[in-house]
């Protein structure tokens, strides 16, 4: 099991919340820094997750977070995609699938709450199902009270 944190985020933009809220303002999508997404791509995540996370952690409404992992998800959770399902980069999906053969652990991020969503990792959570492993995640929730 991974690390687990508490986080406040405050000035927050709204754009994602617990209740399976994911939308931007006049639609797009949000693009991860570049050191984000190598650092998920190659499952090196580093602590604080919170410092790690920034980026995803400024579209949160405001409130107290828990954030865990990098840690598996259990094979039944459902997870609800946030784009294109399945993906359709074919050639990302086997990147992922090798790395995976190879004992990588690429991350995905992804939102509990009432339907947990798929922030980043559609291309890594296929690559798994498609291996039969358990995806490897960081998971952002509501900080219990």
């Amino acid at each position: 099991m991974g690390v687990e944190e508490e986080v406040t985020v405050t000035g927050g933009t709204g754009v994602l919340e617990l209740n399976g809220v994911f939308e931007l303002p006049g639609g797009g999508s949000v693009e991860l820094p570049q050191s984000l997404r190598i650092a998920l791509a190659t499952g090196q995540v580093r602590r604080p997750l919170a410092e790690t996370l920034r980026d995803v952690l400024v579209l949160l409404v405001d409130g107290r977070y828990q954030l865990a992992g990098p840690e598996r998800l259990p094979a039944e959770h459902h997870l609800v995609p946030t784009s294109e399902w399945p993906p359709c980069d074919e050639a990302r999906v086997a990147y992922y699938r090798t790395a995976i053969r190879t004992g990588h652990r690429p991350v995905a991020v992804v939102l509990s709450g009432v339907q947990p969503l798929i922030l980043d990792g559609h291309h890594k959570i296929a690559a798994y199902e498609a291996e039969g492993v358990c995806a490897s995640a960081v998971v952002i929730s509501e900080a219990p009270a």
